[in-house]
């Protein structure tokens, strides 16, 4: 029995002691239904603070916000509050503004220097007769090489320069030196480091093509880009 219950029996033996000593008085005052008013009295001071305290009622999605096991990852309703400003890609999650993040599966082991799919599975740049100059549409893959070596700063590689077979060999040496050097220096400027990149000349010593028309000398005038461990 609460406390309240209890006052309100207490007050109900009171009453009837009273009306029993003085008969036709009546101490209750009756409210406008007939029922006695409880204003002012513990009882209903008592209701009143019950009405007054609020109801807590249960969450029925709470259950499903508690974590079960010993860890919970938490994922962003949105991709803003991690990043900001167009598509990223991080830790196998593409990411799109405004948008929960996709998780993609990574190939454990896949190459993009093998991928025949990524411009780093291209590695030869071709050149002019007599010229060391990188022409415009190799730029792109210069400088796609150089990107992957700023970011991975224990990979290494050698540019090997070549030539066709007209011209001595000494010359075709000098020549193939200065190609594979003006690849280097490219690729430096644009994020590579010295130590990162060795050059070679072969001259006219390794062929692509050993024809000996102008397609095959086409495809010889060239610098080889290669990487340690392949």
């Amino acid at each position: 029995m609460g406390p309240c219950r209890r006052r309100d029996d207490v007050k109900h033996r009171a009453s009837r002691a009273l009306l029993a000593d003085d008969q036709g008085e009546q101490n209750e005052v009756q409210g406008p239904g007939g029922e006695p008013e409880e204003s002012g009295g513990p009882a209903g001071d008592c209701r009143q603070r019950q009405e007054e305290e609020p109801h807590v009622l249960a969450d029925p999605g709470a259950a499903d916000d508690v974590p079960s096991g010993p860890t919970a990852i938490v994922v962003p309703e949105r991709l803003s509050d991690v990043v900001s400003g167009g598509s990223h890609q991080l830790g196998g999650t593409r990411k799109e503004p405004g948008l929960s993040p996709h998780v993609i599966p990574i190939e454990h082991g896949a190459n993009p220097l093998r991928d025949p799919n990524n411009i780093l599975s291209k590695r030869s740049v071709y050149f002019d007769y007599d010229s060391f100059v990188v022409k415009d549409e190799y730029r792109p893959l210069v400088e796609a090489h150089a990107r992957y070596l700023q970011q991975n700063r224990s990979a290494r590689a050698t540019v090997q320069g070549n030539t066709d077979e007209r011209g001595s060999r000494e010359y075709n040496i000098a020549l193939g030196q200065k190609r594979a050097d003006s690849v280097k220096r490219m690729m430096t400027l644009l994020g590579a480091t010295e130590s990162q990149i060795e050059t070679v000349s072969f001259g006219k010593e390794k062929p692509k093509n050993p024809g000996h028309d102008e397609s095959a000398y086409a495809e010889n005038r060239r610098d080889d880009i290669l990487y340690a461990g392949e």
